[in-house]
């Protein structure tokens, strides 16, 4: 199946034109789609939120704390769940498989082609690859999701784009206290506490969460204690912010399996897992002091530098021990005013971030360290200049030009065999053009035309069993065009886009076997396109309708290989839709997460993980005004399903063993006592 433009302006149409009859105008608190129009039901912080990021031309979303404070959410996959055009699945504990529009799609493990951010401050290493354990979405605020490069005010240029989850302060913070107790199957327990206060020119905000888990599979153990904090000091003109976080994560691994075993067997461990006992342990601390301060009464300045220490530990085919510090600066301008006499403005900045990391590693004894196979610095810096322009030519029509130059450095000194060593700089420039329309009810359509860059990290780089330096490979490139409309009229909001890119270089990986990483390696000419579909429908005072779609089709464009066959991992249809009943006080909303085709698992396209459909039921009740209560069923009809897989070349000769089973039904319940509500 081929997307087209036409196809996308017909989607679009469809469902504006769904809207027009409507007469009445209540949307719910949680959703997910940018409006210019404000929407009563939202919290202030989260309205200014997503009038803010309505202004970018291009595909973008607001995810706030009350999407999901009613559900166990722990990681991306429950926070980005109803986002569409995000593939957010979870593997094991808070680890997760994240893409978006395929960003980093055939990687085996850990985060690549997207920016994972908490107040700006990366989750990712200055290489660019990251983690997702560190994230808490009880300490977050909102979560805002640029996709591609609408993520241009971070002055990145990655494929995927940024998530960037926003810490409350002690001044939009839910309330002055909370006290949560949630927990159930597979003997989960959580405990979260947060306070708030804010004073005349002071305001704090601090909160802590504490998980104990055996998890649904064998060798699923986990511990994880978060900490953070943010404190601010307004000033005339401006404002200034102390935020740091610390984190204690302890969660053994139990590994992908075969097809058989993940639908038949799937709360077993792989083998290899249980005798040498894999698992990722991490100790990290983050801090940051960000300012802003108004320069004039149009200029406004962002600012702000930071520095992170990981601590990790992470037998898995060896003993991997890796001690990281990061650290980086940024600084934004933004201003407003005219251009011959027609309403302007522009954002304008850089970003710096520099990292090194002392890896080593270790024969794996069950566990331990046996003898000792490698030790290394790895120092990396990235720097990138940006700027956006908006000039409207009407009160309704603005053209929007931008771009950013960016710079990766990366130097890798092999400390036990030197000849390994190398080092490698990669420059480019990534422009953007766009326009955006917008009605006098907040109604918008945009298009945008983006080039985007990923050099290479380390670990496609220095690949093991590679005998001198440096793979031989160059940046991951695309051109992404895509073009939308959202908007909300009566009971109806909507939000679509359509895109597409043409990659050349993307960064492919394949498995090689279960117990070494993958290799990873420049395709030739590949095609991502899809379509992002979310609509809310009020039909009743009482009831809402939530549904999300995403197309992806993602594939080789004459491959001497593959020809144009489909990449894999990503399916090629995804809905996801969940119906809300509102009474006094409670609620009940049973969901549905619908995976209509065979998903491709090898580049051949020889192998394929059934289709699925899994039903959940989510429910709560306000006991009192300072007592909610709730219940979260998952997985109703204990279906068996592949969450998602590793990529390998060709089924019919590599192994297979690359399957992540979902989970089976359970059951979770919490209370939540709020103190002081806002």
């Amino acid at each position: 199946m081929q997307i087209t433009w036409t196809t996308a302006a017909v989607c679009g149409a469809l469902l504006v034109g769904a809207a027009a009859p409507a007469v009445a105008d209540s949307v719910p608190a949680d959703t997910i789609i940018v409006t210019a129009q404000r929407d009563p039901e939202d919290p202030a912080v989260v309205a200014e939120a997503r009038r803010r990021l309505s202004e970018t031309p291009g595909a973008v979303a607001v995810v706030p704390l009350e999407a999901y404070q009613n559900r166990y959410a722990q990681g991306l996959e429950d926070t980005l769940r109803d986002v569409p055009g995000v593939f957010a699945r979870k593997k094991w504990g808070e680890d997760s498989r994240l893409a978006i529009r395929g960003s980093g799609i055939g990687n085996s493990a850990h985060n690549r082609g997207t920016l994972l951010a908490q107040d700006g401050i990366p989750f990712n290493e200055a290489d660019g690859a990251g983690d997702f354990q560190l994230v808490d979405p009880l300490t977050a605020r909102y979560t805002e999701v640029y996709k591609g490069g609408n993520a241009l005010r971070f002055g990145g240029a990655l494929l995927g784009g940024a998530v960037n989850l926003v810490t409350p302060t002690g001044r939009d913070a839910p309330a002055d206290l909370v006290v949560r107790l949630d927990g159930g199957s597979y003997q989960t327990i959580r405990g979260h506490v947060q306070a708030a206060h804010a004073g005349e020119d002071w305001d704090l905000f601090a909160a802590g969460t504490v998980i104990s888990a055996n998890g649904w599979r064998d060798q699923s153990d986990q511990t994880t204690n978060r900490l953070s904090l943010n404190v601010g000091r307004d000033f005339t003109g401006g404002a200034v912010r102390f935020l740091v976080s610390a984190a204690n994560v302890e969660q053994e691994i139990p590994g992908a399996l075969t097809p058989t075993q993940a639908l038949n067997t799937p709360e077993i461990a792989a083998p290899a897992n249980v005798a040498n006992d894999y698992a990722r342990d991490m100790r990290s601390l983050r801090g940051a002091v960000q300012t802003r301060y108004d320069l004039s009464d149009s200029t406004t300045l962002e600012a702000g530098v930071y520095a992170t220490w990981k601590d990790l530990h992470h037998p898995i085919f060896q003993v991997i021990d890796q001690e990281s510090r990061n650290w980086g600066a940024f600084a934004r301008f933004d201003t407003e005013g005219e251009l011959f006499g027609h309403r302007a403005d522009v954002f304008y900045g850089f970003s710096y971030r520099s990292g090194d990391n002392d890896a080593l590693q270790w024969v794996n004894v069950r566990g331990s360290r046996g003898a000792k196979t490698a030790q290394s610095r790895q120092n990396a810096v990235g720097a990138d200049l940006f700027a956006e322009g908006r000039f409207w030519t009407t009160d309704s029509l603005a053209l929007v030009a931008g771009g950013s130059f960016g710079r990766a450095e990366r130097d890798f000194v092999n400390l036990l065999a030197p000849a390994r060593s190398a080092s490698k700089t990669y420059d480019w420039f990534a422009p953007r053009v766009g326009l955006l329309w917008q009605a006098e009810d907040g109604a918008q359509v945009y298009a945008n035309i983006t080039k985007s860059v990923e050099p290479p990290n380390f670990s496609s780089l220095a690949q093991t069993g590679v005998s001198v330096g440096f793979i031989p490979l160059r940046s991951q490139e695309a051109w992404t065009g895509e073009v939308g409309a959202r908007g909300r009229r009566g009971v109806f909001t909507w939000d679509v886009t359509a895109y597409r890119a043409a990659l050349d270089g993307e960064l492919l990986n394949f498995i090689v076997s279960p117990s070494i990483p993958a290799a990873t390696f420049n395709a030739g000419d590949t095609i991502h396109q899809g379509l992002e579909a979310g609509l809310d429908w009020r039909f009743a005072p009482a009831w809402r309708l939530r549904q999300t779609y995403t197309f992806s089709d993602f594939r080789f464009d004459a491959d001497a290989v593959y020809g144009d066959n489909r990449l894999p991992v990503a399916p090629e249809h995804a809905y996801r839709a969940e119906l809300r009943y509102e009474g006094e006080g409670w609620f009940v909303a049973p969901s549905v997460e619908w995976i209509p085709k065979d998903v491709l698992v090898d580049y051949a396209n020889m192998l394929r993980y059934p289709s699925y459909a899994a039903v959940s039921l989510n429910g709560g009740w306000k006991a009192t005004e300072s007592v909610e209560l709730f219940a979260d069923a998952r997985n109703l009809t204990d279906e068996r399903y592949i969450s998602n897989v590793g990529a390998v070349t060709d089924a019919r000769t590599a192994s297979t063993a690359v399957f992540w089973p979902g989970e089976g039904r359970s059951l979770f319940v919490g209370v939540r006592f709020t103190g002081g509500q806002r």
